[in-house]
């Protein structure tokens, strides 16, 4: 696979994100102070331990949570001071979320799942589309409980890619799979970031993922510790854990 992406103007970039939480009469530190850049098309594995600050940083630049500090923003435009109707503007039409448990509706098919999305989307592809990019069109008419592990997730994510995002945040979203079940789901998600260019970050405990992305970031006590650039990546058929 081809290495980092060629030059591409920024789509994420955040400077002393801080984030903190009142505990009884402490103050815990859930992010320290945070810069980070992420180029359009670009594909970012996140790597840590629990409580490093991944989620909290997904959370921020996703707009699901408020910064206590510093600056995140998305283009030209400035998420850290949007108010709450601005932060849902900018999760519905320019963000999309992968988590770890798919949040499925189960009384809905597959492809009723992801239409809930594209009904309120400013510029959606089709349902039966965006199931087909994951390999899931001969399931699209199935409910949940009758797809596996595997198939779910697959359903989120094109429920997630269904509004065609600029930015996709995925937390753990082969936290639950199988070694072989997940390395499907990788494939999906290096599929749509290079057909689609959709700028994707993937928060993983599995160091094995890293092998297929355009760079690593590793954090460590709310910080970013390390950033590495994969001189070649690999397709996600290839990892193993």
């Amino acid at each position: 696979m081809e290495s980092a992406p060629p030059n591409r103007p920024d789509l994420l970039r955040v400077t002393k994100l801080t984030k903190t939480y009142a505990v009884g009469d402490a103050q815990v530190v859930a992010l320290d102070g945070v810069d980070f850049v992420a180029a359009s098309g670009e594909f970012v594995v996140i790597l840590g331990p629990s409580g490093s600050g991944k989620s909290t940083f997904l959370n921020l630049i996703g707009g699901l949570d408020t910064a206590s500090a510093g600056q995140a923003w998305f283009r030209n435009w400035q998420i850290t001071c949007a108010d709450d109707a601005g932060l849902t503007r900018y999760r519905r039409n320019h963000v999309g979320f992968v988590f770890q448990f798919y949040n499925l509706v189960p009384s809905l098919t597959a492809r009723e799942n992801v239409q809930l999305v594209t009904e309120i989307a400013t510029n959606p592809m089709a349902p039966a589309e965006a199931l087909a990019m994951v390999d899931m069109a001969d399931r699209m008419d199935h409910f949940p409980a009758q797809l596996s592990g595997g198939e779910q997730q697959r359903v989120a994510i094109a429920r997630a890619i269904a509004k065609r995002p600029d930015i996709l945040l995925c937390d753990e979203p082969t936290g639950a799979l199988d070694s072989k079940t997940g390395i499907v789901v990788l494939e999906a998600l290096t599929r749509i970031n290079a057909e689609l260019g959709t700028t994707t970050l993937v928060i993983t405990h599995n160091a094995a993922i890293r092998t297929i992305a355009h760079r690593v970031v590793s954090f460590a006590d709310g910080r970013i510790a390390a950033i590495d650039t994969n001189a070649e990546r690999q397709p996600a058929a290839s990892v193993r854990w």
